[in-house]
């Protein structure tokens, strides 16, 4: 079968969904800084403007969404892959009306998938039911195949960063490869835990600069969140902080964030459906061989 036919195939196997799908990718060069707590709360910002979100956690060898939410996940995505479970039957609700799908947390198997393997995760996405039009996609810190192919079928990229020479330098390989080995040229930069709004518009203008020397892409600023210990707090008690402390200033900046998110250009036609998401991963090189 050639990669058309098979491509053709899968499609027509999918169910449709009502209408296209926004998906959000959220990637950072390095762990720990907050990119979890930045997919998570933004989730829950889309959510309040009116959006039927989805959140998938997509570190696939360290999964901690369902932790940070306090979640207690009867199944998760290693079940999917095993073939136990329907990609429906594992989601699980989240805060504020958002829907939540757990990945597996220290399964060494799952950290290392195929690209078949993770054409086959996503394919299930089309088989879904539910009314869905925001994906988030909480992806591993790093660039393992999981980011790269996660990266190459959303339609937008927000890399987070913080103030520390390792996050930057990682962010910006992390950066690179998309862009020189997999054709992924735009990217919304985020700076977390700023000290001030001003020290976030530097972190983004020094990355930028170097991008701008060296690569060919387009960087925008999406914005900053201050270090608030409201935000540690709401770790501390496993519950996303727009909903433990709204009026908090980390707060209003992921409300902030969420109001621009909404705005971003959403796909249009069959093209931005779920199952068309599939395909995208597919030429992404997700093809079984």
């Amino acid at each position: 079968m050639s990669k058309v036919e098979w491509v053709a195939d899968q499609a027509l196997g999918l169910r449709r969904l009502a209408g296209p799908v926004q998906v959000i990718a959220v990637a950072s060069g390095k762990g720990g800084v907050g990119k979890t707590n930045v997919s998570t709360n933004l989730s829950l910002g889309l959510a309040a403007r009116g959006r039927s979100v989805l959140l998938l956690d997509a570190d696939l060898g360290l999964a901690n969404v369902d932790v940070l939410l306090g979640l207690r996940p009867a199944a998760n995505l290693a079940d999917v892959i095993a073939g136990t479970r329907t990609l429906e039957e594992v989601i699980i609700a989240g805060p504020g009306g958002i829907r939540v799908i757990p990945a597996a947390s220290g399964i060494k198997a799952m950290a290392e998938l195929s690209p078949a393997q993770h054409a086959s995760l996503i394919r299930a996405f089309g088989e879904l039911s539910l009314p869905v039009d925001a994906l988030v996609v909480d992806t591993a810190a790093g660039i393992s195949d999981s980011v790269v192919s996660f990266s190459r079928a959303a339609n937008e990229v927000v890399v987070v960063v913080c103030d520390d020479p390792a996050s930057m330098a990682d962010a910006y390989a992390l950066i690179k490869v998309l862009s020189r080995d997999h054709g992924v040229n735009r990217f919304r930069i985020l700076a977390n835990m700023a000290q001030t709004p001003l020290v976030g518009r530097q972190l983004f203008d020094r990355l930028s600069a170097a991008t701008d020397r060296y690569l060919d892409v387009q960087l925008a600023y999406f914005g900053a969140i201050p270090y608030d210990e409201y935000l540690l707090r709401a770790v501390q008690m496993q519950r996303a902080v727009l909903e433990a402390f709204p009026a908090s200033k980390s707060a209003r900046a992921l409300k902030n964030l969420a109001l621009l998110a909404d705005k971003w250009p959403r796909p249009q036609g069959p093209s931005g459906r779920l199952e068309f998401f599939v395909e995208r991963l597919i030429a992404a090189g997700g093809m079984p061989s």
